[in-house]
Formats: C-alpha cells, sequence, structure tokens
C-alpha cells in the first residue's frame, strides 16, 4: 500500500524528442512527485507540459514513438517496459476536447467501456456507475446518447470517465481551456475532494492559473523543455520567478507591496481581501 509520501511518478534524466523532429521537447526533466499532491503545471505553448503528461500515461514511447533518454517510473512501473493498458490502471487522462474522449453510444456503456476491459466484474461496474454519477450529477444522463449531449454535458461524461476508474494518478491536461470561470472552478473542487478522500495525485496542466491556486499544493513551471521553477506556488509565485504572466490577483499585489508597505503573499481573492484589511487596519491606527 502507498504511504502517505510515497513516490508516485519519477522522472530521472528524462530527454525525448518527438519523430522527425530535431529539438527535444523534454531535456533532462528530473522530478519525483508524490501521493495526494495537487500539481499544477503552467508554461507558454510548446514547453512540454503536454509532453510530460504523455511520458506519465505511456503514450510517450509506446504511442508516438520518438527517442526517450532516462527513465519514468509511474507507480513503481517503468514506462518502457510495461503496456498502456498497465499503466491504465493506476493512471487516468481528462483531455480538453471530450469528443476526443467519448466512443460509444450511449453514456452509460461510454462509463463502463474501460472497466470491462480491465476486467472488472459487472456487480462493481454498477456500483463505480452509480457512484460516479451521483458524484457529478449525471444520473439523468445515463440513458442519453453521447450524441445528443451539450458540450457541457460532454464534459461532465469524459470527467466521470475517468474518475471511475478511481486512479492514483489524475491527468488533466488543458481540461479546463474551454470551460466559462464557474465550470472550471466546479471541476477543480471535485478533483480536489477526490484527492482529500482518496489520496489521488492529480496533475493538472493549464494556462488558467488563477482557478486552480486555491486547491494547488505544488507548482511547476516549464520553459523550452525544462523545469525552471517548481515548489509551493505561493513561494514560486512571489519569491522565484521574476518575469513571468502571473495571475491577475498575484501581479496586483506583487506591485503592491513594491509601493508600499504591505505584508503577505496572497494567492487567492480571499486571502487577498484579508491582506487588504489588515493593511487598511494598520494604516488607519
Amino acid at each position: 500500500m502507498l504511504r502517505n509520501r510515497d513516490v508516485v511518478i519519477e522522472f530521472r534524466g528524462v530527454w525525448y524528442r518527438y519523430p522527425h523532429s530535431d529539438d527535444y521537447a523534454l531535456k533532462d526533466i528530473n522530478l519525483r512527485i508524490y501521493r495526494g499532491e495537487f500539481v499544477v503545471v503552467v508554461g507558454p505553448s510548446g514547453c512540454g507540459k503536454s509532453t510530460l503528461v504523455r511520458c506519465i500515461n505511456g503514450l510517450i514511447p509506446h504511442y508516438y514513438g520518438g527517442e526517450l533518454r532516462g527513465q519514468v517510473i509511474v507507480c513503481g512501473l517503468d514506462t518502457r517496459e510495461v503496456t498502456v493498458q498497465e499503466i491504465s490502471r493506476y493512471v487516468a487522462t481528462v483531455l480538453q476536447n471530450p469528443e476526443d474522449m467519448l466512443i460509444t453510444d450511449l453514456v452509460e456503456d461510454e462509463l463502463a467501456f474501460t472497466l470491462e476491459n480491465l476486467g472488472y466484474s459487472e456487480s462493481e461496474i454498477k456500483e463505480r456507475i452509480r457512484w460516479v454519477a451521483k458524484l457529478l450529477d449525471i444520473e439523468h444522463l445515463l440513458r442519453r446518447s453521447t450524441l445528443d449531449l451539450s458540450y457541457g454535458e460532454m464534459q461532465k461524461v469524459a470527467f466521470a470517465t475517468a474518475l471511475i476508474l478511481k486512479p492514483k494518478i489524475l491527468l488533466l491536461d488543458e481540461f479546463t481551456s474551454n470551460l466559462d470561470p464557474y465550470s472550471a472552478q466546479y471541476f477543480a473542487s471535485i478533483v480536489d475532494e477526490l484527492r482529500r478522500k482518496e489520496g489521488t495525485t492529480v496533475i493538472n496542466v493549464c494556462h488558467r492559473l488563477e482557478y486552480f491556486l486555491k486547491y494547488c499544493t505544488r507548482l511547476i513551471v516549464m520553459n523550452s523543455g525544462r523545469v525552471v521553477a517548481d515548489g509551493d506556488p505561493r513561494t514560486v509565485l512571489y519569491d522565484v520567478l521574476e518575469d513571468y504572466n502571473y495571475p491577475p490577483l498575484v501581479f496586483i499585489f506583487k506591485n503592491l507591496r513594491e509601493l508600499v508597505n504591505l505584508y503577505g503573499k496572497p494567492i487567492t481573492v480571499e486571502e487577498g481581501r484579508l491582506v487588504l484589511e489588515k493593511f487598511l487596519k494598520r494604516i488607519s491606527n
């Protein structure tokens, strides 16, 4: 059984380049990610974020090919030496476009599909469908055709196909890019609840960092295939990065700290409100 600080993902000197490419998409990546962490990975387009995800779920090297140097260890398995199906017993991935994830005609069949392929019993499959349908409030969609779903409903079903596996590792690859702020916060809260209750490790690749800072326990910043910052999000945003497209609230407070004697390093709206209240109270006395 995995203990609380067990390493669930490890990159050991990983370099990777895609077929027919002269440039490495990943360059000397060394990372240890632990059970129960909520890791957010950010960086400009083309920096290697999605490539990192593909290394974790085994699509690299088994699907994309190319040149992989070093080792990627997931739940104790060297991803070179096991199949993608074996890795999927521990890792589930949610993609940006739900249409890319739905392959059957009926929502209930979609939820059962991967579990059937992994050899789960009929009773276990039914129990998990009931559990995830209640969790995401999609009971009313189970008998619907996947072709008749709205975009938001497809997002929920695609999300459910990952959660139903109760994975040790949940990979979110730009999953919230097309969502409104309310929906992004909703899914983030569901993921964090799963992390806290089940010890699930979450790796969230995104551009909209501000929606996840409330839940993020670790922030990794990538650029040009390398990890350029890694640590507690508050420390990374305020003390490590000197030039970055900061979330609006962090940008405001970084500048305020330079102009006035303002204490605190808020990363959420609630924290920002408390910092300002203390500041106003201090200067009014």
